[in-house]
């Protein structure tokens, strides 16, 4: 009998620590601050971007219904957000497809104005790639579920479904009805809007169908600390192809690694020094500002007639660098950089180049080197943050683009172009920017300038 109350004692005891233990971790787990984005009766704090589809409020949730004849429109916070916790659920038409926008943006000269970012997909059909994360109107698909079994199993099809969305620093994550479902590395974009999409619908599909938002939650405070670790194992972007600029032909023109596909301007390997490779960046190094006096530019061991061209590059103050095309490194044997039509990259603020050039303006950063000025309303990113170039080159016709915009255009061997070139310090150069074919160059104009993302498709496949 002593035995039995002994027994019955340390049992007790035992529930008793079991239970202050669990009460003090209770007590010590920090509150989550979540704060509603959504108030349950009105749209206040919310705008709608782009299509016409129709959006209410009805019994403490938001109804977004799909109407024809309009784009994908969005319903978006008027507040901007950059590291955040979000969780919300939804409900949608088997028939539809649409998504949640986070660090999404509209700039008028962005494809006037269109909503584009990362989308948090949702998606009822059979591919069930709910809470994959797309690029809208950029990249296209950077994290689909196609080897994730367990979240396409997740969906819940004509009823409730819950996500949690995380977005700190360059990690995206994101949960199905509390499954992990995508885990990306990406730095695109850094800050933006939170969206509610319904998708645009074909004159075949049923006008008026619904998707259902409700319990619309996030957390802008100290969100490391209420971060949840993911079981998956996290896609990077950087120096890769996204699937659809596979599926479209792209190519990588630099692995992101190795020195493979580029030479020296004037050696037949890649220079020995003046440029360095770290964490998926090739970097030209400093050495006073002068032309080709360290390593020297590098080109591709391959060239390329019309082309689509993408690269990342990232400048440092007072930097002077270009990125050429159509270079011929036969032409120029002497000193300086080898001859080439040149999208410009400049720190416009710092370098004297800014104020000068042949014609005014020419000098600046994305403009044709000392031929074109580039529009002025060019939205630049600041010194230490990664700028976007695209140049585009068919039948003669060039575009020079930045950060989404087009800032120049104009037609090689054209009469204007060659009065240009006439008027320039090129004309020693018979038939200057006439090629048919020509190298790639990245400058080595004695500044620490930085690349990544070189990526090219040629159009004359």
């Amino acid at each position: 009998m002593k035995n039995n109350l002994k027994s019955i004692k340390v049992i007790s005891l035992f529930a008793f620590l079991i239970t202050v233990f669990l009460t003090s971790c209770q007590e010590n787990k920090p509150i989550e601050p979540w704060v509603d984005l959504f108030d349950g009766k009105t749209l206040s704090g919310w705008t709608q971007l782009n299509g016409k589809a129709n959006y209410k409020v009805v019994d403490g949730t938001i109804v977004g219904s799909t109407v024809h004849n309009t784009p994908n429109s969005f319903l978006t916070t008027d507040k901007m957000y950059s590291d955040f916790i979000l969780e919300l659920d939804y409900k949608v038409d088997p028939s539809m497809n649409s998504g949640i926008q986070i660090r999404s943006n509209s700039f008028p000269y962005y494809n006037k104005g269109r909503v584009h970012g990362y989308q948090i997909e949702i998606d009822p059909s059979k591919r069930a790639w709910s809470a994959g994360i797309y690029d809208e109107a950029r990249r296209g698909w950077l994290n689909t579920l196609e080897n994730n079994k367990a979240a396409q199993k997740a969906f819940k099809q004509n009823d409730w479904n819950h996500y949690r969305i995380e977005a700190i620093g360059d990690t995206l994550k994101t949960w199905i009805n509390d499954v992990p479902a995508a885990y990306l590395i990406d730095d695109k974009t850094a800050s933006g809007f939170i969206g509610l999409q319904v998708h645009g619908i074909g004159k075949d599909h049923k006008e008026g169908t619904e998707i259902i938002w409700k319990n619309v939650k996030i957390i802008t405070d100290n969100v490391s600390i209420y971060s949840k670790k993911s079981t998956l194992t996290p896609i990077t972007t950087t120096n890769k192809l996204s699937i659809d600029e596979k599926k479209n032909g792209w190519e990588l023109l630099w692995d992101g690694k190795t020195t493979n596909g580029w030479r020296g301007a004037r050696l037949d390997k890649f220079p020995e020094k003046g440029w360095v490779i770290k964490d998926g960046v090739l970097s030209v190094l400093a050495s006073g500002g002068g032309e080709s006096r360290a390593g020297g530019d590098i080109v591709t061991t391959e060239p390329y007639g019309d082309f689509e061209l993408k690269v990342d590059f990232k400048i440092t103050k007072g930097a002077n660098s270009g990125i050429k095309y159509y270079v011929d490194t036969e032409t120029n044997k002497g000193p300086g950089s080898s001859i080439g039509l040149e999208y410009q990259i400049l720190d416009d603020k710092e370098h004297p180049d800014a104020k000068m050039g042949n014609h005014e303006g020419s000098r600046t950063i994305t403009s044709l080197y000392d031929l074109i000025k580039a529009d002025t309303q060019k939205p630049v990113n600041s010194i230490g943050e990664w700028n976007n170039a695209r140049i585009v080159s068919k039948n003669n016709h060039v575009e020079h683009w930045l950060n989404g915009m087009k800032v120049l255009e104009y037609e090689r061997k054209s009469k204007d172009f060659r009065k240009l070139v006439a008027e320039s310090k090129y004309v020693k150069w018979p038939n200057f920017g006439e090629a048919d074919k020509g190298f790639i160059l990245l400058q080595d104009h004695g500044d620490f300038v930085s690349f990544r993302n070189i990526k090219i498709k040629n159009l004359n496949k």
